[in-house]
């Protein structure tokens, strides 16, 4: 996908507004505790702000739900943020309105400004006109380097493009699409494999139709894995099992079978005698889940098969854990994947809260080639859906 980045656009003296995604993870002190989000977005500012432009910087925090709530305040943000980009921040007391209007007017080239929330008006959300209008009013350039929010159809990821005259991908936003293209593209690097594990089948069904066509192995661990086992007439005692979603795994593990691509699932499982991190474990072929039991993890036998998949890989795309990993004695299979991904030569992506903290987990980020920012919109991204505000980025491009 072409699309015009940041570093095609004029800056000097331009007023820029750059929507970042700052969702970022606070204890119940307002401490934030981890900084990743803002760390990715550095760049693309730090290169607004070494051209000479005045950079507005925008963001959501939480769903205060259209209200202004100081518990979602970007404040915490505004001090953080110094010392990432080592320069000075101020930040406005709004995101729009008079005020607003006025700081962003005293600016000089290379200062910073943080807006509040943006979610404390129900524009934003609504993708409401002329909340999107007043955004525009701020700047001459907008720049969207919020992947993670690229498939919300919000007044500052969708509407404000339809005020403005220049607009453009941040440098996030564009290595985002670039590795997910890589990895999920009609032609990638081959073998091609994709990991799917978490608990709903619901959640990623529509991901599974579409990369049938993409890859050549699909290895299902986690709770999904077994409303499969179960339309494959699997016992598996009291396991996750979405009863509506069966008829559909069956289908698909037989479009599965019909194109010629590998549908590996779990072949032993270490279960548990109830969901608690002092269950007691013990580890079941299928068909061996006792009928009180869960399933907590994919088996030994089943981790074998899947990395002997992992060493012949060439691409890897892996979103959704192998099992309870945040229970030690269930993280075994999530752990060993992640591990057996970083050893291998192949080009990985990961995405997805839960897969990045098991990555993390494991202690291989570093190894991973791209952990990808976005949640929701990794998980659409696969599935091949539109991203409104990939979408409003492109739309026009021809016109700019």
């Amino acid at each position: 996908m072409v699309l015009r980045t940041i570093e095609r656009i004029p800056l000097e003296g331009k007023r820029v507004f750059i929507r970042v995604d700052f969702n970022v993870p606070m204890d119940e002190y307002g401490t934030i505790t981890d900084t990743t989000r803002i760390e990715n977005a550095a760049p693309t500012i730090t290169y607004a702000v070494e051209r000479g432009a005045k950079v507005i910087v925008a963001s959501h925090l939480g769903r205060p739900k259209g209200k202004v709530d100081r518990r979602y305040s970007l404040s915490p943000v505004a001090r953080q943020l110094p010392g990432i980009l080592g320069k000075p921040v101020a930040m406005a007391e709004d995101c729009i309105g008079q005020r607003v209007a006025e700081k962003i007017d005293g600016m000089k080239e290379g200062d910073i400004l943080l807006l509040e929330n943006l979610r404390f008006h129900p524009g934003e959300e609504a993708n409401d006109a002329s909340f999107s209008r007043e955004l525009a009013s701020l700047a001459d350039v907008y720049i969207n380097d919020a992947f993670g929010a690229a498939h919300r159809a919000h007044a500052s990821i969708e509407g404000i493009t339809r005020y403005m005259d220049v607009v453009g991908a941040g440098f996030l936003m564009k290595k985002e699409i670039d590795c997910l293209e890589r990895g999920t593209a009609a032609n990638p690097e081959r073998p091609s494999i994709m990991i799917l594990g978490g608990a709903k089948v619901s959640d990623k069904i529509g991901i599974i139709g579409h990369l049938l066509n993409e890859v050549n192995t699909l290895l299902i661990g986690g709770g999904m894995a077994y409303t499969f086992l179960k339309a494959g007439g699997v016992k598996v005692g009291k396991s996750l099992v979405e009863a509506d979603q069966v008829d559909q795994a069956l289908r698909t593990v037989s479009e599965a079978n019909r194109k010629g691509v590998k549908f590996l699932l779990p072949i032993d499982h270490v279960v548990g005698d109830r969901f608690d991190p002092k269950a007691t474990k013990k580890v079941v072929p299928n068909g061996g889940i006792p009928s009180e039991w869960v399933a907590m993890d994919i088996g030994p036998k089943t981790v074998k098969i899947f990395l002997d998949e992992i060493r012949e890989a060439k691409t890897i795309v892996w979103n959704g854990p192998m099992g309870v990993f945040e229970m030690e004695a269930f993280a075994q299979g999530t752990i060993s994947i992640a591990k057996a991904i970083a050893q291998s030569k192949a080009f990985s992506i990961v995405g997805g809260g839960d897969t990045v903290a098991a990555v993390k987990m494991a202690g291989v980020a570093d190894r991973i080639s791209h952990i990808s920012t976005g949640g929701g919109a990794v998980l659409e991204f696969l599935e091949g859906k539109s991203l409104p505000g990939i979408e409003a980025l492109r739309e026009r491009r021809e016109e700019r």
